[in-house]
């Protein structure tokens, strides 16, 4: 048994980090951390599932931790509810939306 005094089995690390970096992953490391092939991710960068920006990209694209998020949510739709191709391009217009609706609403509500 330990004493009060003892703060071995308590110990706690604290690591600085910048809260603002955000980690950025090649398509081989992000299709390995996701669990797909990089061909998938490639097409789903030439559908546009991540945004034009990386869909008219002509060099490698990156990721950060916000598209792998997205790549698993497309996988999740796709394997466990046969979701297409279509049907994912539009979930993603819808959920950009979404996300452009609440920081605008965030912004009215602060005024």
């Amino acid at each position: 048994m330990t004493s009060p005094d003892d703060p071995s089995p308590y110990s706690l690390l604290v690591i600085a980090s910048d809260a603002n970096a955000s980690a950025v992953y090649t398509l081989d490391e992000a299709a390995r951390i996701v669990g797909v092939h990089p061909e998938r991710l490639r097409h789903y960068c030439r559908r546009g599932l991540f945004g034009a920006d990386l869909a008219r990209i002509e060099t490698e694209p990156v990721f950060d931790d916000d598209r792998l998020y997205e790549v698993r949510r497309f996988e999740h739709f796709r394997r466990h509810h046969g979701v297409n191709q279509e049907t994912l391009r539009l979930l993603c217009a819808l959920w950009r939306e979404i996300e452009r609706l609440k920081v605008e609403l965030r912004s009215i509500r602060s005024r």
